[in-house]
C-alpha cells in the first residue's frame, strides 16, 4: 500500500486539476453542464484513480487504477482538443496543456513500471 499524498504523480495531478478549473472558467456559460463539467471530471479522475488504486492490496490492482488514470489523461487531452476546435481555447493554450498532460502521463507510466507486476 502506498501513501498517495506522497506520490509525485498524485501531487502533479492535483496541480493540474486547479489549472483546468481555472482554464474552464472561461468556457461559455452554456457549457457548464457540458464540456466544462466533462473536462473537470476528466482532470479530477486522474488523481482520484491514483489515490483509490494506492489503497489496493496488490500492485496488480494498483496498476489497473494507474491505467485508468492514464485513460483519464487521454480523455482530458481529447476534451481540450474539442475546446480548441470550438475556439474556447487557442492553439498555444492547447499545446501548453498537452505538454503538461503528456509529462504527467509519462510519469504515471514510469511509476507503474516500478510496481514490478
Amino acid at each position: 500500500m502506498h501513501n498517495f499524498k506522497n506520490l509525485k504523480i498524485w501531487q502533479r495531478g492535483i496541480d493540474l486539476i486547479s489549472e483546468i478549473y481555472l482554464l474552464s472558467n472561461s468556457y461559455p456559460k452554456n457549457e457548464i453542464f457540458g464540456l466544462t463539467s466533462q473536462t473537470r471530471r476528466a482532470a479530477v479522475s486522474i488523481s482520484l484513480n491514483i489515490s483509490e488504486g494506492s489503497a489496493k492490496s496488490s500492485n496488480r490492482d494498483f496498476a489497473r487504477f494507474l491505467e485508468m488514470s492514464i485513460g483519464s489523461s487521454n480523455e482530458l487531452e481529447t476534451l481540450l482538443i474539442i475546446a480548441r476546435n470550438l475556439a474556447f481555447i487557442d492553439d498555444k493554450t492547447l499545446f501548453e496543456y498537452q505538454q503538461k498532460i503528456t509529462d504527467l502521463r509519462k510519469m504515471i507510466f514510469k511509476f507503474k513500471e516500478t510496481l514490478n507486476i
